[in-house]
């Protein structure tokens, strides 16, 4: 198992978010549209491989993070209403470590 922070997964996140919107800027579609007309084998990548390639490779990290981030949120919430006295769940900011599958 690894530990990954908050912190880190966001992070994550813009650097991703960052070099997705450079290559949607140079290519003119979304990075969703790409990586599904790239994962289908539907582009000629020949001159672009390097390209594409580092953008499909940036899109599932992307996704990766992003549903790493959503399955925190849950589990979190759902120790915080485990702990709540009553029904109002106390939200700190707090940074707490996850564990992940490696």
């Amino acid at each position: 198992m690894t530990a990954i922070t908050i912190t880190e997964i966001l992070d994550d996140l813009r650097a991703a978010d960052r070099a997705l919107r450079k290559f949607e800027q140079r290519y003119w579609i979304s990075s969703d549209v790409f990586y599904d007309l790239y994962s289908h084998g539907q582009l000629d990548d020949g001159q672009n491989l390097e390209d594409f390639s580092e953008w499909a490779g940036f899109y599932k990290i992307k996704q990766h993070r992003e549903a790493l981030l959503r399955r925190f949120s849950r589990d979190r919430i759902v120790a915080l209403r485990t702990s709540a006295e009553n029904d109002s769940i106390r939200l700190l900011p707090e940074e707490p470590l996850i564990e992940i599958a490696a």
